[in-house]
């Protein structure tokens, strides 16, 4: 008798070896690194650190477009490069849009880019959507072909052979379906088209919708975030692209684009053609040569500015999204 009231009065059995504090601040502090709370110095260093990428990525454009408006004797002053304006002057815009080669391998650029994306991402999206509906016939198929394409290649001398076999030597298709297609980008848009409720997508069945109505009216509408970044991929391969018209058509001047002048007249060191004065006729000498340079570099990053803000916000949703729920 006189045991068991001790056993109530302290609590019974389970309480006669209370845990070690040592085991139970360590049950406390089981959690993962990312959940505890922020430190002084863990912010101080996440700041510094991403000062410092944000230093090492805008002081290159900054030198670029300083020296884009700087005068022949700001250049000479600096020996090159100018890291801090010494005078401003558009002059190396004026003289760079006023020459007609300039002006034509813009408008050049800027249509390869847009049919070129348009091409690209239709293919893409129809690819990816036959591929994500497991009653396709011969998805699984085509699906390890592509894949298989991403590893081997049959090489640069037999792409071209089979272009230039087809007419393609000197058109602007060549320009634009030889690198159509990515199948990296396919992946992700299948990805994402696979982890559409088939709910949905059998009520639209039942409706009497079919594939291509279904494709334009309910995946495609729920997936603009990816459909907006693959854009954007595209475009930007499109727009940095000039490979394609070295192998294709180097002599037509007419028909290159505006990195492919680029090329020519910044890294090579060359005029551009059909002019004279190393390409800007005798507007030339007036006009610092490192300046047009950084002049032309500059025209070719505006277009790229202005289209990334509005699609950035889309990269985590889309991306991050399509290769997750995959």
């Amino acid at each position: 008798m006189t045991d068991t009231l001790t056993i109530e009065r302290t609590g019974g059995p389970a309480d006669a070896n209370p845990p070690a504090p040592q085991a139970v601040r360590k049950k406390k502090s089981e959690r993962p690194v990312w959940e505890e709370p922020p430190t002084i110095a863990g912010e101080a260093a996440k700041g510094i650190t991403l000062g410092g990428v944000l230093l090492i990525m805008l002081v290159p454009l900054w030198i670029i477009v300083v020296t884009s408006l700087s005068t022949q004797g700001a250049v000479n002053r600096a020996g090159g490069l100018v890291l801090w304006p010494d005078g401003i002057s558009f002059e190396a815009y004026r003289v760079m849009l006023s020459d007609s080669t300039v002006r034509n391998a813009l408008l050049v650029s800027l249509g390869i880019t847009a049919v070129g994306t348009v091409v690209s991402l239709a293919i893409s999206v129809m690819c990816a959507y036959g591929l994500s509906r497991s009653r396709s016939l011969g998805h699984r198929f085509i699906l390890t072909l592509l894949i298989i394409t991403m590893f081997v290649n049959g090489g640069l001398i037999p792409t071209f052979l089979v272009v230039t076999g087809l007419g393609g030597y000197g058109q602007w298709w060549a320009l634009i379906l030889p690198s159509a297609v990515s199948v990296f980008n396919i992946l992700i848009l299948r990805a994402f088209y696979s982890s559409t409720s088939l709910d949905l997508i059998e009520a639209a069945r039942i409706d009497g919708a079919g594939d291509w109505r279904i494709l334009w009216s309910i995946v495609l509408p729920t997936s603009r975030a990816v459909t907006a970044v693959m854009a954007l991929f595209y475009g930007v391969g499109y727009w940095n692209s000039f490979f394609n018209v070295m192998l294709y058509m180097p002599t037509d001047s007419e028909k290159w684009p505006l990195q492919y002048v680029l090329l020519t007249y910044v890294n090579r060191g060359n005029g551009l053609p059909g002019t004279v004065n190393g390409g800007f006729g005798d507007q030339f000498s007036q006009t610092a040569p490192l300046s047009l340079q950084m002049a032309v570099v500059v025209l070719t990053l505006i277009p790229l500015l202005i289209v990334y803000p509005f699609v950035q916000k889309h990269f985590r949703t889309g991306v991050l999204t399509g290769a997750i729920k995959g």
